[in-house]
């Protein structure tokens, strides 16, 4: 994977065993390994991936988010690849998206991490990132669809504030999806 100034400039950071991690905004060309990931944790929580519809907007991250006043970020590991170079794998994610018919209110989708780097504190990193740009953004509030079967998931946005809630008017949550929660920013 080739590197764009935007990726260069991410600051990196470091979990507790000294891995190099950074987060980022996602550019055109990171569509193939964000789908993997989400539609790997899905089916490995016996979901299923909806490209039509509920997962359409990883077919073009740009156009879905950026272009839509959201933001997509992605959570990369830094490793030695070949000829040892510094390479960087996605391992998480978390957008933001204006909700339709309710621009200040925020939907946080896609947050998904590798199950390989569960419990080191990176599902917090990549909520914390997306509280800290919501604001910026403009949103009021953040809601979120889950199922109930992402335990952990639902475990962490309820310690960060994250509270049942019902759907907003003109707005269906997707099937495979039991919950709605939401907070204020």
């Amino acid at each position: 994977m080739s590197e764009s100034a935007s990726e260069r400039s991410a600051p990196s950071l470091s979990v507790n065993d000294g891995t190099s991690i950074r987060l980022r905004s996602a550019v055109r060309g990171d569509e193939a390994a964000v789908q993997a990931l989400v539609f790997g944790v899905l089916r490995s929580y016996g979901l299923s991936p909806d490209p039509e519809l509920t997962d359409a907007d990883l077919a073009d991250l740009e156009r879905a988010y950026a272009r839509q006043g959201g933001r997509f970020t992605v959570l990369e590991v830094g490793f030695k690849g070949a000829a040892g170079r510094s390479e960087w794998q996605v391992i998480g994610t978390v957008g933001l998206l204006p909700l339709p018919g309710h621009p200040e209110v925020g939907e946080l989708r896609k947050m998904y991490l590798h199950p390989d780097w569960r419990g080191r504190g990176l599902g917090k990193r990549l909520l914390e990132q997306a509280l800290a740009d919501a604001p910026v953004l403009g949103f009021q509030e953040i809601i979120l669809e889950t199922a109930s079967v992402l335990a952990e998931a639902v475990a962490l946005y309820r310690r960060y504030g994250f509270e049942p809630r019902d759907v907003l008017p003109g707005h269906a949550p997707a099937a495979r999806c039991d919950m709605v929660l939401g907070r204020k920013v």
